[in-house]
């Protein structure tokens, strides 16, 4: 009861943080949420395979890229911002058909498996781009977020609101699916797949299912981050699957996983949240080269962190026994 009273308090003090901080810097931390919720549709993608299908699947890296640079590359040829980014999620789903393959058909090892395909997609967003940078602007295209620019909205509204009632429906989506006979199969195969196998149920087919549905997220999440900056760059997925699991870690820390429900809502706290301090300490002053050092410590203490809380709660009990 009374470490639930304390995790309600830190997560009191840290909204109540945030709202100030949101008053005093209202463009900074706008912009940071909304980005903060389009990178969380692919900390849902990689929850679906670090957390349900207990893979650390490295393709995501690679499959933000592409998401990215297909959405770029259809808008700039003409297409309607809409279907190319429909366009980039299906990429993220064959980009994770081909590592469920690899892994689960010819037996390479899951991390080998995204890492080969990662490699691979590098050769391929270059050639879906023709160069490694494509800008949106001199186009001077539209992209989803465009018809609510057009409402005169403050900078980054937009994307929050978008980015916003998409997660919604995803967190909703999800909700429902993994509680279906299929989903729910999903989440046994990561749990334990002996016991599927004894059921019946074909674990390489769960698995492939759950690396598409964890890089067609991951597509789609760049192909609206690409929008959002304005352009698609093939150096934008470098530590995605880092960002991904401090996301998710600090999500879990803060917010809890004590349901499937709230797990869900705790790991696009967390992107947000990760993205709020990324923006504070830019603004406080840190250097640009010291980014990636800052992003590398911010997850060594997310991970450390319940490792941390357990030793507490053990200190604590053997405290209360004397």
């Amino acid at each position: 009861m009374k470490a639930n009273i304390a995790a309600w308090a830190v997560r009191v003090v840290g909204l109540s943080a945030l709202v100030c901080l949101w008053i005093k810097m209202p463009a900074i931390i706008t912009g940071a949420v909304s980005l903060g919720l389009l990178w969380g549709i692919m900390v849902l993608g990689v929850f679906i395979t670090y957390r349900v299908l207990d893979i650390a699947d490295l393709t995501v890296e690679g499959t933000i890229v592409t998401g990215a640079s297909v959405a770029a590359r259809m808008i700039t040829a003409g297409f309607s911002p809409f279907l190319a980014t429909v366009a980039a999620m299906f990429a993220g789903l064959l980009a994770g058909l081909v590592t469920g393959i690899l892994h689960t058909k010819l037996k390479i090892p899951a991390l080998l498996s995204g890492i080969l395909t990662l490699t691979a997609l590098y050769s391929v967003n270059l050639r879906i781009m023709g160069r490694p940078n494509t800008p949106l602007l001199p186009f001077k295209v539209d992209s989803v977020f465009t018809p609510l620019e057009k409402l005169d909205l403050p900078p980054g509204v937009s994307s929050l609101i978008v980015g916003m009632v998409i997660l919604v429906l995803l967190v909703l989506l999800f909700y429902w699916f993994f509680g279906t006979e299929l989903g729910s199969a999903i989440r046994a195969t990561g749990s334990n797949p002996k016991m599927v196998r004894a059921q019946g149920i074909n674990t390489s087919t769960m698995i492939i299912l759950g690396l598409m549905l964890s890089n067609g997220l991951t597509g789609l999440s760049g192909a609206l981050i690409a929008q959002h900056q304005t352009f698609a760059d093939i150096t934008m997925g470098m530590g995605a699957i880092v960002i991904g699991l401090a996301s998710l870690i600090i999500g879990e820390v803060l917010f809890g996983k004590r349901t499937f429900k709230n797990t869900l809502i705790s790991v696009i706290c967390g992107a947000v949240t990760y993205r709020v301090i990324i923006a504070i300490v830019i603004k406080l002053g840190l250097a640009a080269n010291d980014l990636k050092l800052f992003v590398s410590a911010t997850v060594t203490l997310a991970l450390t962190l319940p490792m941390a809380q357990n030793n507490l709660r053990t200190f604590v009990k053997s405290m209360k026994k004397e």
